[in-house]
C-alpha cells in the first residue's frame, strides 16, 4: 500500500521536479563563470575590463548587460571615412599538370630491359633479342659503345660513343639515373647472347616487394678472392631495385673514379657491395633466379634438363639461329602448359557439374567457354552462312553467291584440317580417317564465345584390318575468342594543323560553290587549326589557253571573294598540267611546298568537311605509325532515291538515302614524312617501270611500300553528295574497276532499283 502511494505521488509531483531542476541547470549554463578582479580605483577597473576583452577576442558574454559607459563611448563614436584602394592582384600562378595521370600519381611501370650488345653484334644477336622479348615487355633499351650508321628497324639503341666496357656500364646506369629512374620499379640488365624468358622475368619481379634493395642473379666470387662478398654474373643477366640504385646514386662518381675493374659486371658489383652493402643473392622471397649454361653447339630441342625447363635465361647464345631454337623451345614449353592447365580445368568443371541441379548439362560445351547468346527477339537471331570448300553463300556485296578466297578460304581450310585432327585423336588406333569431301558447311560468329562451326563430312574409314567404307559425319567446332589485348600507340593530340588539299578538274568547277560554302561555315567561322588548298588539273590543251581562257578563272574569283570576307584566311592554290591524273604525281608537287612534318588531309570536292571528321583525322594519323582512309557516306542518286519528291535538305545517314562506299580510296590522312620515307622506298621500281606511278594510288602505294598501319574504316562524319565520277581507262584495270563499280554502287540501294525495273516492265507491257 505505501509503495502504491508513493507511485502515485511521485507521478503527480515528478514533472514539477523535473522541470525545476532543468530551469536551474539551463540557467546556471549561461552564466559567465569568468572571475573580474576588484580594483578601488575605477581607471584600474577599467584597464583591466580592457585586457579582460581582449583576451576573449571579441567573444560575447552571454550574461552581458550594456552599462552607462557603454552607451556613452557609443554617443562619442564618430564615423570615419576610409579611402578605396584597389587590391593589386598578383598573377596567377600557372599550374602545371602532368600529361598522364600515372605521373601526377606516382605510378610507375614494373619492368625496365636494357640490353649490353656492341656494333658487332648488334645486326645479329641484337635483332635475335629484340624479336624474341620486345613484344612481351613494356621498353626494352640497347646500349652499346659505338653503333653502325644504320641501326636496324624497331630497336632503341643508345650508344656512349666509347668502346670501353667499364665506361659504357657508368654510362648505362647514369643513364638510367637521367631518364627513367622514377619511371620503373625494377631493372633488369643482360647480354645480347643470352636468352630471356620474358614472361617469367615479369612474373619474378611481379612477385618481388619493391621497397628491398635487391641485387639479383647468378652469385659470383670476385677474381682473386680477396674482395668479401659476391657480384652478379653479367651473362646471366641480373636484376636491380630501384630503391637500391636510388642508394647507390650520390655515390656513382666516386665508382667510376675509385674502382678499377675489366669487368663491367664485377665493375658494378663491387660499386653495389662498397657503398650498400648488398651483395647478388639467387633466391628471395622464396623465389628463385633460374639459369642455364648452355654447351657449345647444343640443340634446345633435345636437351632434357629439368633446369632448362625451369630457367629464366640461358647463356651463352652463339647465334641467332640457336637463339630463335631457344625461343621455339620455350614457347612450345609454355603452351603445353597451358594446354595442361585447361585440360586440368576442364576436369575440374565436369566434376562439379555432376552434383550441379541440372547435372552435366550445366556444362556447356566446350567446357570452360562462355554459353551461347540466346537471342530476346527475332531480330538478335544470329545469322548462319553456309560455305562449301570453293564457294559462300553469303557476300560482303550482297551476291547470293561468290567464291571463297583469301582469309576466308584460309578460316575453311584450318576448320577442315583441325576436325580431322581431332577426329583421328579420337578414334585411333581403332580406326583411321581421311577426308573425302566437305557436303556443308555453316558458320556463325557468336559475340560472347566466338565463332561457331559445323561440318558435315565424308569420310573414308578404315579399321586395323585394311577394311575400309565411306561414312558422313557431324562435328561442331569453335574457335573461341581470345584476351582482348591492349595495344600500345604513340601520343597524339587534336591540336595539329592540318592542311586540306582539294584536287579540281574541269568535271568539278560546277561543285566548288557548295563546298566553299559548307566549309566556310565548319571552319572558316570556327577558326578550325586547318589550311585549305586547292589543286588544278590542266590537261595540255587547256594549259595552252590559260592565258585566253582561264577554265578555273570562275573558282579563282571565288577564292578571293572568301579571302576578302574572311581576312585571316588564306587559301592557296598551285596549277598542274598533266595528261593522266594520278595521285602520286599530285603529291609529289605538294609534298616538296610543305614542311616535313606537314599533316595532310587529301580529300574530294564533293565532300562536306567537318571539325568532327578533322579531329578524328588528326587522331588516326600517327606519324611513322599510321595513315588513316576513311570510307565516307554517300548520298544515292536522287532520282533513284527520291522519284517524283522534292530531295530533303539534309540527308540521314540511313540505307535507303545513301551508302559508305568502300570502293572509293580517294580520301586519305597521313604526314609529310611518311610520304616522302614511302615514296624513296619505290624509287627503284619507277626506275624500272615510270608508268607505276599512273597505275598506283596513295592507298596501294602506302600498303605495298611503307611498313605503316594502313587504318581503314567507315567515317559517318565525312559526308559526300551524288556524283558520277568520271573513270579514266588510262589507270590500272583495278583502279578503274574500283572507279566503275562505285558509280554503279552508288546509284541506289536494292529494292529501289529493283523498284525502277519493275515500273519500267510495267510501263512497257501496258
Amino acid at each position: 500500500m505505501r509503495f502504491s502511494a508513493f507511485v502515485s505521488v511521485l507521478r503527480s509531483v515528478g514533472p514539477v521536479v523535473i522541470g525545476i531542476s532543468l530551469g536551474f541547470t539551463l540557467s546556471l549554463l549561461s552564466v559567465n563563470w569568468t572571475e573580474e578582479a576588484c580594483y578601488p580605483d575605477g581607471k584600474e577597473g577599467e584597464d583591466a575590463t580592457v585586457r579582460h576583452d581582449a583576451q576573449l577576442k571579441g567573444a560575447r558574454k552571454p550574461n552581458s548587460i550594456s552599462t552607462i559607459n557603454d552607451v556613452e563611448s557609443e554617443e562619442d563614436f564618430e564615423p570615419r571615412i576610409v579611402p578605396y584602394k584597389q587590391v593589386q592582384q598578383s598573377p596567377p600562378k600557372k599550374v602545371f599538370r602532368a600529361k598522364y595521370i600515372s605521373t601526377e600519381l606516382g605510378m610507375r611501370e614494373r619492368l625496365f630491359v636494357g640490353v649490353l650488345t656492341s656494333r658487332s653484334t648488334i645486326n645479329t644477336l641484337g635483332v635475335a633479342v629484340n624479336r624474341t622479348i620486345s613484344h612481351h615487355l613494356d621498353a626494352v633499351i640497347f646500349f652499346t659503345g659505338m653503333r653502325n650508321r644504320k641501326v636496324p628497324h624497331g630497336m632503341f639503341v643508345v650508344s656512349h660513343g666509347d668502346e670501353r666496357l667499364v665506361w659504357n656500364m657508368f654510362k648505362n646506369i647514369k643513364y638510367i639515373f637521367d631518364h627513367y629512374i622514377n619511371e620503373y620499379d625494377w631493372f633488369y640488365f643482360v647480354q645480347d647472347d643470352a636468352y630471356t624468358e620474358a614472361d617469367r622475368i615479369k612474373a619474378l619481379v611481379g612477385h618481388l616487394s619493391m621497397d628491398r634493395e635487391l641485387y639479383m642473379g647468378s652469385p659470383e666470387e670476385f677474381i682473386g678472392g680477396e674482395m668479401e662478398g659476391k657480384y652478379c654474373y653479367g651473362g646471366f643477366g641480373y636484376i636491380l631495385s630501384r630503391t637500391l640504385l636510388l642508394r647507390l646514386q650520390p655515390y656513382l662518381e666516386n665508382c667510376r673514379n675509385d674502382i678499377l675493374s675489366a669487368r663491367p659486371d664485377e665493375w658494378l658489383g663491387r660499386c653495389i657491395i662498397d657503398y650498400t652493402n648488398t651483395n647478388c643473392v639467387s633466391e628471395n622471397q622464396g623465389l628463385q633466379y633460374n639459369h642455364y649454361e648452355l654447351g657449345k653447339n647444343s640443340d634446345p630441342s633435345k636437351e632434357q634438363s629439368e633446369q632448362l625447363k625451369k630457367a629464366l635465361t640461358v647463356h651463352p647464345v652463339s647465334d641467332p639461329e640457336q637463339m630463335y631454337k631457344l625461343h621455339r623451345y620455350f614457347t612450345e614449353l609454355e603452351l603445353q602448359k597451358t594446354y595442361d592447365e585447361i585440360a586440368k580445368l576442364q576436369a575440374e568443371i565436369k566434376n562439379v557439374s555432376v552434383v550441379a541441379f541440372d547435372g552435366n548439362r550445366s556444362a556447356q560445351w566446350p567446357v570452360g567457354i562462355n554459353p551461347p547468346f540466346e537471342p530476346k527477339s527475332r531480330f538478335e537471331v544470329l545469322k548462319w552462312e553456309y560455305f562449301t570448300e570453293e564457294e559462300i553463300y553469303s557476300c560482303v556485296d550482297g551476291s547470293p553467291k561468290c567464291e571463297l578466297q583469301g582469309i576466308d578460304r584460309m578460316d575453311v581450310a584450318d576448320v577442315i584440317e583441325v576436325a580431322m585432327a581431332e577426329l583421328n585423336k579420337k578414334y585411333k588406333p581403332v580406326l583411321h580417317l581421311k577426308k573425302q569431301q566437305l557436303i556443308n558447311g555453316y558458320r556463325r560468329f557468336d559475340p560472347v564465345r566466338g565463332m561457331e562451326y559445323t561440318l558435315d563430312l565424308q569420310l573414308e574409314v578404315v579399321n586395323q584390318k585394311g577394311h575400309s567404307r565411306s561414312i558422313t559425319k557431324r562435328v561442331h567446332l569453335v574457335r573461341p575468342l581470345s584476351r582482348i589485348e591492349i595495344i600500345p600507340m604513340p601520343y597524339v593530340t587534336e591540336a595539329t594543323r592540318i592542311h586540306i588539299i582539294i584536287p579540281l578538274t574541269l568535271q568539278d568547277r560546277s561543285n566548288v560553290d557548295h563546298f566553299l560554302e559548307v566549309f566556310a561555315s565548319n571552319a572558316f567561322e570556327t577558326s578550325e587549326n586547318a589550311i585549305l588548298t586547292f589543286l588544278f588539273i590542266y590537261d595540255p590543251v587547256e594549259a595552252q589557253q590559260v592565258n585566253q581562257n582561264d577554265i578555273f578563272a570562275g573558282v579563282k574569283a571565288q577564292i578571293n571573294t572568301y579571302e576578302r570576307k574572311y581576312p585571316t584566311v588564306k587559301i592557296p592554290w598551285i596549277s598542274v598540267k598533266t595528261e593522266v591524273p594520278s595521285q602520286i604525281k599530285f603529291m609529289d608537287i605538294i609534298s616538296k611546298k610543305h614542311p616535313v612534318d606537314s599533316l595532310f588531309f587529301l580529300a574530294n570536292v564533293n565532300s562536306n568537311v567537318n571539325s568532327e571528321f578533322l579531329n578524328r583525322c588528326r587522331m588516326n594519323s600517327i606519324n611513322n605509325w599510321q595513315v588513316f582512309f576513311p570510307i565516307h557516306f554517300q548520298d544515292f542518286n536522287p532520282d533513284v532515291a527520291y522519284p517524283n519528291q522534292q530531295r530533303p535538305a539534309t540527308v540521314d545517314l540511313i540505307t535507303d538515302a545513301g551508302h559508305f562506299d568502300r570502293r572509293s580510296f580517294e580520301e586519305a590522312c597521313f604526314y609529310n614524312s611518311d610520304y616522302m620515307t614511302t615514296r624513296t622506298r619505290m624509287v627503284a621500281d619507277v626506275q624500272e617501270n615510270e608508268e607505276i606511278l599512273e597505275t598506283l594510288d596513295i592507298f596501294d602505294m602506302f600498303l605495298k611500300y611503307s611498313g605503316l598501319h594502313v587504318f581503314r574504316a567507315v567515317e559517318p562524319a565525312l559526308h559526300q553528295q551524288y556524283s558520277y565520277q568520271a573513270c579514266n581507262p588510262r589507270l590500272s584495270e583495278d583502279i578503274y574497276h574500283r572507279c566503275v563499280q562505285s558509280n554503279l554502287e552508288g546509284l541506289g540501294s536494292r529494292s529501289q532499283l529493283a523498284m525502277l525495273l519493275f515500273e519500267q516492265e510495267q510501263g512497257n507491257s501496258t
